[in-house]
């Protein structure tokens, strides 16, 4: 290596690849930033300091080998960072799109500690495998010799796609069920194009297909099938559903016209995006045009809301959070993008009531202050004296979490236990649920997270069931 090609960081600025400016990158839905050439991307992985305790690696999820592929790209062997970075990571370039690294890798890079600005990781890690995709770098899914079982994957979305590839490749049959018209979960129906444009979903999905991986989508366990005859049909299944119950606004007149979940918003969003004929988005019930829009939250979901509302045209966007900027849990640089779009921030504001008659006027809060730390450490809010204030309304989306839905009741699987927030129980060494042979990853099992997480989960998942199919067959083997 040359002396000369890393730690830069001291005569090299930190670089992130331009975004378009905000009046125009708001009358679309294309992502708002540009790919770095060549010289800037290798220019900025040359800031990579490669200290001795590489702290990004040790805060990703996946552990990827960040310092190694930056060192690999600023010497221009771009290909061989790819295939480090595709080593560890099912989905690099989605990562490096929609991962917090301010709250992850880059938050936690020893150069940003030391004030000189963190390596733009996610935006490299974009790059490489954009870059490999471009170059025919990315090779088809080849699955590994039969096995003569197969698995069963229950959801489309990250944590369900992971598994079914790892799986895939060696060598076990896989099907995969989702109750959307398209696989990818939330990458597909709740993450909006400006942060992932959809072809970078359906490329990945198209790859899995082609590799034999067997899609059944419109399927609803529950519906088409119960989760008891699902077993009979494979040899292990996976539950990597999600979670997707909206939490609820505990005020008054959450039931009026004009009060929507976030879910709903986005996924007609995205699907109009896609060409999709959607009724309750063309009579106007889920389209923010002309429209003052109030969202509810401060997470990166509440993030996606106000943004969309502004590239659909909105009359003003507001959002509420009941805590103050330093403490929401949505990405900073989201609430920077959502600021410089348009969006009226109001910190330390709760509903009180949704007015109007049959129709939402305006939403009515009150100012809060944070108190002492609640159970999960942060500190709770607390109502301020005074009158509530008014945000004029038209269409409200609640953006305030997910939990997970009723498996067990929607299911017909009274044996599959759940803890008391709905989420499925499995064991910590083996991820396998109170169902022999069933297993569970992603947000089903932690809760609502991120999708790092959701591909580690899958990953793990996968390491997990092949262990036991293992067995399994060579238990059979000798009973035979």
């Amino acid at each position: 290596m040359a002396v000369d090609t890393m730690q830069q960081f001291v005569g090299r600025d930190q670089a992130y690849p331009s975004k378009r400016v905000a009046g125009e990158r708001a009358a679309d839905f294309a992502e708002i930033a540009a790919r770095y050439a060549v010289p800037d991307a290798e220019d900025q992985a040359g800031r990579c300091s490669q200290c001795g305790v590489p702290y990004c690696t040790v805060h990703c999820p996946l552990h990827n080998h960040i310092p190694d592929w930056l060192r690999l790209t600023a010497e221009g062997r771009l290909r061989e960072a790819y295939e480090l970075s595709n080593a560890t990571s099912s989905m690099p370039e989605i990562c490096g799109r929609i991962c917090p690294q301010d709250r992850l890798c880059e938050g936690n890079c020893v150069i940003e500690f030391a004030g000189h600005g963190a390596v733009t990781i996610g935006a490299v890690e974009k790059f490489i495998t954009d870059t490999a995709w471009a170059e025919g770098w990315v090779e088809p899914l080849v699955p590994g010799p039969g096995r003569g079982q197969s698995v069963g994957v229950i959801g489309a979305g990250p944590a369900g796609l992971t598994t079914a590839e790892q799986l895939r490749l060696a060598g076990y049959e896989v099907h995969v069920y989702d109750r959307h018209d398209r696989a990818g979960g939330l990458l597909t129906y709740g993450i909006p194009g400006f942060k992932l444009e959809k072809p970078v979903v359906m490329r990945r999905v198209e790859r899995l297909a082609a590799g034999g991986i067997v899609f059944h989508q419109g399927f609803a366990v529950g519906r088409d099938a119960t989760l008891d005859q699902l077993r009979q049909r494979h040899d292990a299944l996976l539950i990597a559903t999600g979670v997707y119950r909206a939490r609820a606004v505990d005020v008054a007149g959450d039931e009026r016209d004009g009060v929507v979940e976030a879910i709903d918003y986005l996924t007609a969003s995205n699907r109009k995006g896609f060409g999709d004929a959607v009724p309750a988005f063309d009579d106007g019930s889920l389209d923010a045009r002309g429209r003052r829009v109030v969202v509810i939250g401060g997470g990166d979901t509440a993030m996606d809301c106000v943004r969309t509302a502004v590239r659909q045209g909105a009359a003003s966007v507001t959002c509420l959070y009941r805590r103050d900027r330093a403490n929401m849990p949505g990405s900073q640089r989201e609430v920077a993008n959502a600021e410089e779009e348009g969006v009226r921030f109001e910190w330390l504001a709760a509903p009180a009531e949704i007015a109007g008659d049959e129709r939402v006027t305006d939403v009515r809060y009150r100012r809060m202050r944070l108190g002492a730390p609640d159970a999960s450490g942060r500190r709770a809010p607390e109502p301020e004296p005074g009158e509530p204030l008014d945000a004029p309304a038209d269409l409200v989306v609640r953006a305030l979490g997910f939990d997970a839905e009723p498996l067990p009741q929607l299911w017909d699987a009274p044996g599959l236990d759940v803890s008391r927030w709905g989420t499925v129980l499995v064991d910590g060494k083996t991820l396998m649920t109170s169902l022999e042979g069933v297993f569970a990853a992603g947000d089903i099992v932690r809760g609502a997270s991120l999708v790092v997480w959701a591909i580690r989960d899958g990953r793990d998942a996968a390491a997990a069931m092949h262990r036991w199919l293992r067995a399994r067959a060579a238990s059979e083997r000798l009973a035979a």
